[in-house]
């Protein structure tokens, strides 16, 4: 549910508490889900640039085979 169906249940009468608990939960499992994306995507993106940097060699010493 957005942002506009939890204004609407809000102002519904009712169980605060458990309205509080609901949002809590899906704002955790929001986070969850979005900070394991992004950290996968930032591991990618070194993992990429690593990859290139030894492809195009240079002055860094990178010694996979010790």
């Amino acid at each position: 549910m957005g942002r506009l169906g939890d204004f609407a249940r809000s102002l519904k009468p009712g169980s605060d508490q458990q309205l509080a608990a609901d949002l809590s939960a899906n704002r955790r499992a929001s986070h969850r889900r979005t900070g394991a994306a992004r950290a996968a995507r930032q591991g990618q993106a070194w993992e990429d640039q690593d990859r290139a940097r030894d492809r195009k060699g240079g002055t860094r010493l990178t010694r996979w085979e010790d």
